[in-house]
């Protein structure tokens, strides 16, 4: 068996991958909060974000942070791009999809304990494609007892990781919610990687691919510049409370209007009603059909009244 060094680099790569997924879960745990406050396309982008947070820089970014200090004795180890990328890939999608799941599907236990098993097969899946991805002059083999345990580890972290997002609230339970969480995703990174052991391979000369400090260093920058843009996004937006206010804002004042409009049709039906009653009843003015209309009275039939001698002016005496 060759001799395999987790911790080539000291505890740099332990601790910075536990910093990296600590900052990438409560920055997820931020996003998720605001999705709570929000409704249709808006809460899919927080969720989005969330996601991308979650599962780009609190589960990718601190797996390949501590591969950057795995060493095997006897060869160089090298990255296949593509499923390098692929399982960066998997790991945001698998987060995404629970967290969906778990937003929509309420306070119920199903859809959390559903969403929980998804996304802890898909982080799993995420750390092993990631793992299948090294290339090196030998031959890693697994044990399926410390594999099951990885598994089992992924799946519980993640059912806990989709509760705190619906439930936490405030920033220092965010921060401890995200400590815990980068605890058991790191639980989880060593666990799986403590279940393989490397046998030397036939092989010489340097693996095809590409070396991680050439390919999984720009990514990692990358995603964590882009994890400090949506800090600062979270940072400067509404906070869930502010956006549940301007929701229900928003909603009385379209009640409001929705009110208006009806008493507004309805006072307008009601008044035309009136009309109608009032000038097809028939009922004659004095003096004609309508006041002022002598003529049109008596042509109609009706007599005129005679006037009035009150109001017929006196002849002055001579």
């Amino acid at each position: 068996m060759s001799h395999i060094n987790h911790f080539s680099a000291g505890a740099l790569t332990p601790v910075l991958a536990y910093i990296m997924s600590s900052i990438g879960c409560m920055l997820g745990l931020l996003l998720a909060s605001r999705a709570r406050g929000t409704e249709g396309a808006s809460r899919i982008r927080w969720l989005l974000g969330a996601a991308l947070s979650i599962g780009g820089t609190g589960i990718w970014v601190m797996h390949f942070i501590a591969m950057m200090g795995f060493q095997v004795a006897g060869t160089q180890i090298r990255y296949d791009v593509w499923l390098t990328a692929a399982s960066a890939v998997l790991a945001v999608v698998v987060v995404g999809a629970g967290m969906v799941l778990v937003s929509y599907g309420g306070a119920r236990l199903a859809p959390l304990l559903g969403g929980g098993l998804l996304t802890g097969l898909g982080v799993a899946g995420m750390h092993y494609l990631g793992m299948y991805a090294m290339r090196m002059n030998a031959h890693l083999d697994y044990d399926p007892l410390v594999v099951a345990l990885s598994v089992l580890i992924a799946v519980v972290a993640a059912t806990v990781a989709l509760w705190f997002t619906l439930r936490v609230r405030g920033a220092l339970a965010t921060g401890a919610a995200a400590l815990i969480m980068g605890v058991a995703v790191s639980g989880m990174h060593y666990t799986g990687m403590f279940a393989i052991s490397v046998r030397p391979g036939e092989s010489h000369g340097t693996p095809a691919g590409a070396e991680g400090i050439d390919f999984l260093l720009p990514m990692i920058v990358g995603i964590s510049l882009l994890t400090m843009a949506m800090l600062l996004t979270v940072l400067l937006s509404p906070s869930e409370r502010e956006l549940r206010n301007e929701a229900e804002l928003m909603a009385r004042l379209r009640e409001n209007a929705n009110s208006g409009a009806n008493s507004g049709a309805n006072g307008g039906v009601n008044a035309a009603r009136g009309d109608g009653a009032s000038y097809g009843s028939g009922a004659p003015h004095a003096g004609g059909a309508f006041p002022g209309d002598g003529a049109a009275g008596t042509a109609a039939g009706h007599p005129a009244e005679p006037p009035n001698p009150m109001f017929q002016p006196r002849s002055r005496p001579r």
